[in-house]
């Protein structure tokens, strides 16, 4: 790691620095803690509901519950993993009310053991790379439900670890490496009819 580069400790430190001038009504901290966090929030909300209005809306209602619950932030994780973590609460329960399924797989990991010790073919970083492949590859994960197109971005995108995700989720390593397996598998099934480079 280079020697600039802030550790984790030291971003926690940041972290409830700024929870707690926001809590002491420091003038402009909460506007600060918005503006940092704000790009995150919006993307995850974006991936799970596909509707600039509604998004518009959820973000708004995701910081209005950051800042009522900042007070049970303790600092145990990034502060940006705990307000994605009520992003993806907010988006989910929008999802919920309007009976939009998050996903269209099991949410049960059993049985992909195996299968996830093998390699499944589709390099989606590879895919990301080329221009041309990069459209095609961001309509097909548009394709996807709320859930698996959510948990491809923030892994493979926005290079998210599998135990951030799980925090932000609240869903197991296992749930999502299982989605995320599946998810490689659809859009190589999406993708393959077009463009026949993934074909075995």
């Amino acid at each position: 790691m280079p020697p600039d580069e802030p550790t984790s400790e030291d971003v926690r430190r940041a972290d409830r620095a700024l929870v707690a001038e926001v809590l002491s009504g420091a003038p402009g901290a909460f506007e600060r803690l918005v503006r940092l966090h704000q790009g995150l929030c919006w993307h995850v909300i974006e991936r799970m509901v596909r509707h600039p209005e509604d998004t518009r809306e959820l973000c708004q209602e995701a910081f209005l519950r950051v800042h009522q619950a900042l007070h049970q932030y303790r600092g145990e994780s990034a502060l940006k993993s705990w307000i994605a973590q009520v992003a993806y609460s907010v988006a989910k329960r929008h999802l919920e009310r309007r009976r939009i399924p998050l996903a269209d797989v099991p949410d049960d990991a059993d049985g992909l053991s195996l299968a996830e010790r093998v390699a499944d073919g589709f390099d989606l970083e590879q895919a990301a790379s080329d221009h041309e492949m990069s459209a095609r590859l961001h309509a097909a994960i548009d394709r996807l439900p709320p859930l698996q197109r959510t948990l491809l971005t923030l892994y493979h995108l926005d290079e998210l670890p599998i135990g951030e995700i799980a925090t932000i989720t609240g869903l197991a390593d296992g749930t999502i490496k299982s989605h995320l397996f599946r998810s490689r598998k659809l859009l190589r099934e999406l993708l393959e009819p077009r463009l026949g480079v993934f074909a075995a």
